[in-house]
Formats: structure tokens, sequence, C-alpha cells
């Protein structure tokens, strides 16, 4: 794979949120705000390339045994300083994200992409992966936050529309609305992509499936048929 195929499959064919489904808590909870998702899309990418680049520099000295627990370290370590400048430079954004902003911690993109390709790639290609998957993840929330904010609130970036602020979709700014605009998007891309997706990806496709116990049962059950 090309550093730009392997840039590109993050925003469409691999993508960790239309397509991997993965970080859906953060989608459905600050989509409702252009800005919040903007915002959240962009610290969330921070924190992915930093954590991925510092994995892979110290995939070879991090033990086996605790390698999960150091992840987590490390990431919780670029997620606070993600806080403290975000809270410095845009505290009102600061203020708006919330908890969901120390939550990138335990964002299963994060995690899974460190275990799944930062611990077993050089820095570089590392890098270039967690850019790709970070802008896939911030192409997502933008899209899903741009529909609920125009037609829940009739305004864009807090901008009122004419006409559509008039006669907002209300239901759209809260949960039901979230997860209709979420599972029409994750149908257009399915039906974009022809649903060959999932079935291509499957497990071997996941970024955690190398910390889900369901692939190596399947192995072994495959294993125990040939025999």
């Amino acid at each position: 794979m090309t550093k730009m195929q392997n840039f590109l499959k993050g925003l469409i064919k691999e993508n960790p949120v239309l397509v991997l489904v993965l970080g859906t808590c953060p989608t459905l909870a600050i989509t409702s705000s252009v800005l919040n998702a903007l915002g959240m899309g962009v610290a969330a990418t921070a924190v992915l390339i930093c954590s991925n680049m510092a994995v892979s520099a110290l995939r070879n000295v991090i033990p086996d045994k605790v390698r999960i627990p150091c992840y987590i370290v490390l990431i919780a370590g670029f997620v606070t300083m993600v806080e403290m400048v975000m809270h410095a430079f845009t505290p009102a954004l600061y203020e708006s994200l919330g908890l969901f902003l120390s939550l990138i911690v335990v964002n299963c993109i994060i995690l899974g992409r460190a275990e799944m390709y930062a611990a077993k790639n050089k820095v570089l290609d590392s890098a270039i992966d967690a850019l790709g998957m970070g802008l896939g993840f911030t192409l997502a929330l933008f899209i899903m936050s741009s529909i609920r904010e125009i037609l829940g609130n009739g305004s864009f970036m807090g901008i009122e529309i004419p006409l559509l602020s008039d006669n907002p979709i209300g239901i759209l700014t809260l949960a039901p609305g979230g997860f209709f605009v979420f599972g029409c998007l994750i149908a257009i891309v399915n039906k974009i992509s022809g649903g060959k997706t999932s079935k291509k990806l499957g497990c071997s496709g996941c970024p955690s499936a190398a910390i889900c116990g369901k692939k190596n049962e399947e192995a072994c059950d495959k294993k125990e048929e040939e025999n």
C-alpha cells in the first residue's frame, strides 16, 4: 500500500465512523453544532497523530503484556495537552465540548489504530494513517453536524439561514434525530460502496481486531473444521 492509499483509506473506504462504526458516542453527542463537531474532530486528530507516532516509536520498547495500559497512558498524556491548549486559546469551545473532550482517552478509534497499525509500522506510516483516519472522523462529524444544525436549528456555524430558521426540524437536534441522520449516512456510504466494504474488511479490517477475542475464536473454529 502506497502512502497516498494509506492516507485516503480513512476518508471513505475505511472511514472510522461511517464504515467501521467506531467513536459513535462523540459522533451522536456533539454533532448538533458544526463548531463543536469541528473542534472535536481537530482535537481527536491531533491526539491520534501524536499517539500513533509515540506508539510506533516505542513499539520495540513497550512489553507486550502491558502494551494496552501503556497506550492508554500515552493517549491520556496527549489528551491532557490538547485540553490545556484548547482551554488557553479557545475557552468557549473547551467549555462547550466539556466531558467529551476528556473521553477522547477511551475513544476506540485512538486505541484501535495504536494497537492495529502503529504498533506494527514505522513512525511516518503511522502518522499518515492517523492523519487519514482523523480527517475521516472529522469529515463524518462535519457532514452529520451540518445536516443536523441546518435542518434542526436553521443555522450554520451559529449564523441563521433565512426561511430555514423560521421552521426548523427540532427533533434533528435531539438524540432520535442524531440516530436517524447517522443511520442514513451509513446507508448512503454502504450504497455507494455497493455493500462490499463491510464484507471485504471483516474482523481483520477492524482497528480493534487485535484486542478482540472474536477473531481468535473464529480462527480456532475454522481450524477445528479443517481438521
